[in-house]
């Protein structure tokens, strides 16, 4: 079924929603793929990875998601840099991603709330107010460590130490599974391997 989206070259050459697909055979990628992001990652045609964060010596990796041309957002590429401490056991020191530009009206990561005005109050207009609701375009916004860990309580420093693992374990499996898997993903056999090889753990 042709989504009437025309697929220039790449890995997903002539395949509709190939990397939407390949993603969504992915269980906790899945779940970070509210149905309001499917529209926008229809335009999706290419992830690539590499190591080039502008120092030879920073560990770590970079993730693009390559975009055709789309009504969502102006950005042809969004990318996600991770880098990590320069120990044994990698450690995420932070991640950055690219500030999404958004067209008017199109931005996935918010819903418009719209409050009726006081009674007898003197704008008679509609109140309308954004607030920030899941989406997979939240991953180019990730949690950042403030400057002074000092500011943090304990809970909240927990949270957001959860919220960084989480973070970086989405970056690995699209890195180190998804891109160079990602036929077998959209096809669903490397999920089924995965459920057999948990299987297998089981027993």
């Amino acid at each position: 079924q042709n989504s009437g989206i025309p697929y220039g070259p790449g890995k997903a050459m002539g395949i509709p929603e190939f990397w939407l697909r390949a993603m969504k055979n992915h269980d906790m990628l899945e779940e970070q793929i509210t149905e309001r992001d499917e529209a926008p990652l229809k335009y999706l045609v290419d992830i690539t990875s590499d190591k080039e964060l502008g120092d030879a010596d920073q560990k770590g990796f970079r993730l693009h998601f390559h975009f055709l041309p789309n009504p969502y957002f102006e950005n042809t590429v969004l990318s996600k840099a991770y880098y990590m401490m320069d120990e044994d056991d990698p450690i995420l020191e932070k991640a950055e991603g690219t500030e999404i530009q958004w067209k008017a009206g199109k931005n996935v990561t918010v819903k418009v709330m719209k409050k009726k005005p006081k009674k007898g109050g003197k704008n008679a207009k509609p109140i309308t107010k954004t607030e920030p609701c899941e989406s997979f375009f939240n991953f180019f916004s990730p949690p950042q460590v403030p400057e002074d860990d000092e500011d943090l309580d304990e809970e909240e420093g927990e949270r957001l130490q959860e919220e960084m693992e989480a973070d970086y374990e989405m970056g690995s499996i699209l890195r180190e599974r998804v891109i160079p898997h990602a036929v077998s993903w959209f096809t669903g056999e490397a999920a089924e391997e995965l459920e057999d090889d948990d299987d297998d753990d089981d027993d």
